[in-house]
């Protein structure tokens, strides 16, 4: 018998491609997706949906009950650049929607869960090179202290209540279908948009900030991974480290002017540089690569050709024309 998912905050960058990759795997039938809105149509008319408000118990438990859910996907966040700009608002959408769906597991409503952390979690006093799944941690950002404060409340529910909880701490997503969502790491994926329809981009960080770095696909592999691993195999249960490159915005400009030589790059550092400093540089996420053998795919060459030959055909434009 297979799964019966719900992915809560399916209309979201990582979510909307998660919940198309989950019903290619285990049938649209089988992958309920819901949001707050009808704001992704792919996801949309892809297969059932429904709006559930991540920050109502009823809301969720009546989905759960009337598609009888075993497994929730939670994507629904405020991520680190929007919550600043709203702080109590990231607070209680991060961690109410958290404790829904941990109390839902805890009353064998469902079996498992999926909740994302981030590097958000680790501060400026955590070592910055080759970040260790276990160090300081002290984050700056109200969604790093949500997060933080996340995993916490998931080892305690899978120790207390033997809630099956699993968590990736995400880096920096990179994704040609879904625009940023107001995180930190997105000059990222804006610059390739910019790259083609401007041939020039003002990166928010500064040349040099060396930030960890992942492809969707690398992401949602990760994701599935983790989730369909067997349970003895997932020994920790606050957050894993994942990680698969590094690179600055000058050295993912470098390999943007290798397809596009007339691509020209300024720099004007706004709020989002000093979140940026509090963050890793890169991780170290032996233990994912060990307990359940995560290996990613892509590196910088690899990311920048898929994303402005996916790019290039969306916005229906000619790459040899901005050369």
């Amino acid at each position: 018998m297979k799964s019966k998912i719900l992915m809560i905050g399916a209309c979201g960058q990582i979510g909307s491609e998660l919940t198309l990759k989950l019903r290619r795997l285990f049938g649209e039938e089988n992958v309920i997706a819901s949001d707050i809105s009808y704001s992704n149509l792919d996801v949309v008319n892809s297969g059932i949906f429904e709006i559930v408000d991540a920050q109502n118990y009823a809301s969720i438990k009546v989905c759960v009950e009337k598609y009888k859910i075993d497994t929730i996907y939670l994507m629904a966040a405020i991520l680190s650049a929007t919550g600043e700009k709203y702080p109590m608002k990231a607070w209680d959408l991060n961690m109410e929607s958290l404790f829904h769906v941990l109390n839902l597991a805890r009353a064998k409503f469902i079996k498992k869960v999926f909740w994302p952390s981030s590097i958000a979690v680790f501060g400026a006093t955590t070592p910055k090179e080759f970040t260790p799944q276990y160090t300081i941690m002290e984050p700056s950002t109200v969604y790093g202290i949500t997060k933080q404060v996340g995993e916490r409340w998931c080892e305690y529910y899978h120790k207390k209540y033997d809630v099956d909880v699993r968590s990736l701490r995400y880096p920096g997503i990179i994704s040609w279908k879904t625009l940023p969502g107001g995180g930190t790491t997105d000059y990222a994926v804006e610059i390739y948009h910019k790259a083609i329809t401007d041939g020039f981009y003002d990166c928010f960080l500064t040349e040099e900030t060396e930030l960890p770095m992942m492809f969707m696909d690398d992401a949602i592999k990760a994701t599935i991974d983790i989730m369909t691993a067997n349970k003895d195999a997932v020994k920790i249960r606050s957050s894993y480290n994942l990680a698969a490159i590094s690179f600055t915005p000058k050295e993912l400009a470098e390999s943007i002017k290798k397809h596009i030589p007339g691509f020209k790059i300024t720099y004007t550092p706004d709020y989002r540089q000093d979140i940026a400093n509090s963050w890793p540089k890169s991780i170290n996420d032996s233990y994912a690569r060990e307990d359940w053998k995560w290996k990613h795919q892509f590196n910088i060459e690899d990311i920048t050709k898929e994303m402005l030959l996916q790019l290039n055909k969306k916005y229906g434009a000619s790459l040899n024309k901005s050369k």
